[in-house]
C-alpha cells in the first residue's frame, strides 16, 4: 500500500465509504503497531495502538485529503507516544533497602482483604471505576475508554460505589 492509497482511502472514508474506512484502519494498526515497537516497551504498545486509534476515529475529520495521510497520521502517533511517556515517568518508583521490615505487613493484607470485599460487594461496574481510578491511579478519561463507560458513568459509578462501601462499613459487620 502506498501513502497515495491511505489519502484515498482516508478522502473516501470521510464521504461515508465504510470499507474504506475499515482499510485505512486497518492498515494504520499495523503501522502504528510497528512505530510503537520502535519505541515503547512491548507491555504498553497495544493500549497505544488502540489510543491512537481511537484520536484517528476522533480526528478524522480534521484530515486534509490534499495533504498527506502519512504525516497526519505519524503526528497523532507522536503525541500519543509523548502521553505514554509522560504517563510512564508519572509512575511512582521506590528503591527497596536491602533490609525490608516488614512490620505493618499485617495490617496492609488485613485492610487489602477488607477493601477487597467491600468491592466485592458492589456493583461490577462501581467496582471497577473505583478501583481503576481511586486504586490505580487513572484519570477518569482514561477510565472510561477503558471500561466503555462514559466519564460522566466513571464519575456516577464513583460515587455511588464510594457511598455504598460507606454505608457498608457504618453498618459494621459485612466487612470483616
Amino acid at each position: 500500500m502506498t501513502e497515495a492509497d491511505w489519502s484515498r482511502w482516508m478522502a473516501a472514508a470521510q464521504a461515508g465509504d465504510a470499507d474504506a474506512y475499515r482499510r485505512v484502519l486497518g492498515e494504520a494498526q499495523v503501522w502504528l503497531k510497528r512505530f510503537f515497537l520502535r519505541r515503547l516497551p512491548p507491555s504498553m504498545v497495544d493500549d497505544a495502538v488502540q489510543d491512537t486509534l481511537l484520536a484517528i476515529h476522533e480526528k478524522r475529520h480534521t484530515f486534509d485529503p490534499s495533504q498527506k495521510f502519512g504525516a497526519w497520521i505519524a503526528a497523532i502517533a507522536r503525541y500519543k507516544w509523548i502521553d505514554r511517556l509522560r504517563a510512564s515517568n508519572r509512575a511512582e518508583t521506590t528503591l527497596l533497602d536491602d533490609d525490608l521490615s516488614v512490620e505493618g505487613h499485617e495490617d496492609r493484607v488485613t485492610t487489602a482483604h477488607a477493601l477487597e470485599r467491600l468491592l466485592g460487594q458492589l456493583k461490577p461496574g462501581q467496582a471497577e471505576a473505583i478501583r481503576l481510578v481511586k486504586l490505580q491511579g487513572l484519570s477518569i478519561g482514561e477510565a472510561a475508554r477503558r471500561t466503555g463507560q462514559s466519564a460522566a458513568l466513571v464519575k456516577v459509578n464513583i460515587h455511588r460505589g464510594l457511598n455504598r462501601m460507606n454505608a457498608l462499613v457504618m453498618r459494621g459487620g459485612d466487612v470483616d
